[in-house]
């Protein structure tokens, strides 16, 4: 297949490389220093100790590609809205657009029969740009779970996990579906096909909501937060919440809220995305990730204190940052 990656940083870098690796004919969309060492070096994957070299098509035009099979969404929520009025570029008759966002999707109530059917999310998709350009017919949606991280530009490392989940909006087992499946797990991933996108996308934004703030505002790993009794007790506060805006919108927890947290200390001293986002002055993904939980609770009428109050927190946070152009990392102190 013809496949762009759009949005090729620590996510899309490691499904880039590992589709070019299947023989599939990749290019990817960066921008920056990122772009430049991909273009002049190839786009490397640290991964078990090895390193690979992909060479790829990369630009930061989209309209320099041309129509694709496929186009992997791989940026994060907030940055596809600026992008959005472009992607219709990669687009042809039969092209597919395989979401791969943390968070509430711009599409969740799409094709949705349930509790506000055909809503839209403010939080994800601002005025609704989104939606205007994208055709919701081309989606399929996913749930990624592998974690990556940029070791340097044109530099991806590999940390762990290889699962992706994949599905159709409305739950249908489809040919194009499978094609798709069948791409991901040619490159080496474990994939499994769903017919409830929005349980699992649940279940992922259960600690994604929770843990992603707490470690932007105290720099600490997700061990570090689970095992100090004061965060452990305001996360399972945080996922309550969460959880019962879920299960209004028809959400399924299949695994309970204990095991969760569990699974969370067990991956140890990683530090999240939103914390890796703080320590390198870009953006933080608030609005996909903790502002969609919150517009939902207000549509659903569910309160939710905990998440309120960190999401002030962490808001200022980003908007500091953003505001300063800084970063913030902790030091040890040379004694």
């Amino acid at each position: 297949m013809k496949i762009c990656v759009v949005g090729a940083g620590a996510i899309g870098g490691l499904v880039a490389v590992k589709l070019a690796r299947a023989g599939e004919q990749v290019s990817v969309v960066a921008r920056g220093a990122h772009l430049a060492a991909i273009r002049e070096r190839g786009l490397t994957l640290l991964e078990g100790g090895r390193e690979e070299v992909a060479r790829v098509a990369a630009t930061d035009r989209l309209a320099e590609l041309g129509p694709q099979d496929l186009v992997v969404l791989a940026m994060k929520a907030h940055q596809l809205a600026p992008v959005a009025a472009e992607l219709p570029a990669l687009c042809g008759p039969e092209t597919v657009l395989l979401t791969a966002q943390n968070g509430i999707p711009w599409w969740y109530f799409a094709k949705y029969a349930g509790p506000l059917q055909g809503a839209r999310l403010e939080s994800v998709d601002p005025g609704g740009v989104i939606a205007a350009h994208l055709d919701v017919e081309r989606v399929l949606g996913s749930i990624i779970y592998p974690a990556a991280e940029i070791a340097a530009p044109g530099v991806v490392r590999h940390v762990e996990g290889n699962r992706i989940t994949v599905g159709e909006l409305d739950g249908r087992e489809t040919p194009r579906l499978g094609r798709v499946a069948e791409a991901l797990r040619a490159a080496g991933f474990k994939t499994r096909v769903t017919g409830d996108l929005r349980s699992e996308i649940w279940v992922k934004l259960w600690g994604n909501c929770t843990f992603n703030p707490l470690s932007a505002l105290t720099h600490a790993t997700l061990a570090g937060i689970i095992r100090f009794p004061a965060t452990r007790a305001l996360a399972t506060g945080m996922m309550r919440e969460a959880q019962a805006v879920g299960e209004k919108l028809g959400a399924r927890f299949g695994v309970s809220l204990e095991k969760r947290i569990a699974g969370a200390e067990g991956v140890g001293e990683h530090k999240t995305s939103m914390l890796q986002d703080v320590e390198s002055g870009r953006a933080l993904e608030v609005d996909a990730l903790l502002g969609a939980v919150l517009e939902l609770a207000r549509l659903t009428e569910t309160p939710a204190p905990h998440l309120a109050a960190v999401h002030a927190c962490v808001s200022l946070l980003s908007h500091t940052l953003q505001e300063q152009g800084a970063r913030l990392r902790v030091e040890k102190l040379g004694r």
